[in-house]
């Protein structure tokens, strides 16, 4: 969405989109289906002759260097198999380059957070979350409920951030490395040490958002129950630190107290944090997953 006024991008997606209506507005958007778990030979080689050929032929490309969502809300190690279809054929003399935008993404909710996280949480806890018709539908209508009394509130902020580009011609002189006479171990070495590269630079600007930064501070604070004007110094002195270290950290409103009681809100709407009997706060001992999973998204920027 960020980039569509600018650029045509393509992208893989899985096949878990091959439904009907669904898949048609994806493949408009710029999408092609890959079958991710597939072994068969030919499929493969098929697959990475047209991301070459597309590259080559200066396709923009929108990649998910992680391969999938995140189930502990920290960044995972990059999956090479699309950028090694990309860099399959390339001559830095004679091909042109390659630029890669790092692009960090966080959100204040994520809908699917508890299915993501249900493995660590039944084995943490026991407790199993499943998911089904009667689920979903009673989530919809506990929405509607929050709407007609006037309690639902937006699910916080999505937010995005654009890195520096990485020229892989200048990466490749940075490192002394001729790609095309590489050894087949030592060119997979290389890839490997792009994504990780890759992976690093989308980690400095992955953007800092309040529900993260309420979450790390209620974690961090333990059993410890805070009041409003210990937990706003909290976060303050944490978000001090996290911009001087140059972190990007979204303040809706430019207001700092506002951010402090949306992080705050957001938590204790959905029962990750409590609130005493004396007016304090303290992280819920049963939802130490769920906060995990949201600091985590920042926890690298320390």
């Amino acid at each position: 969405y960020m980039a569509s006024a600018r650029a045509s991008l393509s992208y893989a997606v899985g096949e878990w989109a091959r439904i009907w209506g669904l898949q048609n507005i994806i493949r408009a958007m710029g999408a092609y289906f890959i079958r991710r778990a597939s072994n068969n030979e030919l499929y493969r080689k098929v697959l990475a002759r047209y991301v070459a050929m597309a590259t080559r032929e200066g396709v923009t490309q929108a990649m998910f260097p992680e391969g999938g969502l995140s189930r502990n809300g920290a960044l995972g190690e990059p999956k090479l198999g699309l950028l090694s279809y990309m860099l399959a054929d390339f001559d830095e003399k004679t091909s042109k380059d390659i630029v890669f935008v790092p692009v960090g993404i966080n959100y204040d909710r994520v809908v699917e957070d508890r299915i993501l996280t249900r493995k660590q949480e039944e084995e943490l806890t026991g407790r199993s979350f499943r998911v089904g018709v009667g689920s979903i539908l009673g989530f919809v209508g506990h929405l509607a409920w929050l709407r007609l009394q006037g309690r639902l509130y937006r699910y916080g902020f999505a937010c995005v951030s654009f890195g520096s580009p990485v020229s892989f011609k200048a990466w490749l002189a940075e490192n002394r490395l001729d790609f095309p006479t590489l050894s087949e171990k030592k060119r997979f070495a290389a890839i490997k040490g792009l994504g990780s590269d890759l992976i690093n630079e989308i980690a400095r600007v992955i953007p800092v958002l309040p529900v993260a930064l309420t979450a790390k501070v209620f974690l961090e604070s333990g059993d410890k129950a805070l009041g409003e004007l210990e937990l706003k110094s909290l976060l303050f002195e944490l978000m001090t630190r996290l911009e001087k270290s140059g972190a990007h950290v979204h303040i809706p409103r430019e207001d700092r107290d506002y951010a402090v009681s949306m992080g705050l809100r957001m938590l204790t709407l959905r029962h990750l944090v409590q609130e005493t009997d004396d007016g304090l706060y303290r992280a819920n001992p049963d939802e130490t997953v769920l906060l995990t999973y949201y600091a985590n998204s920042i926890a690298h920027l320390n």
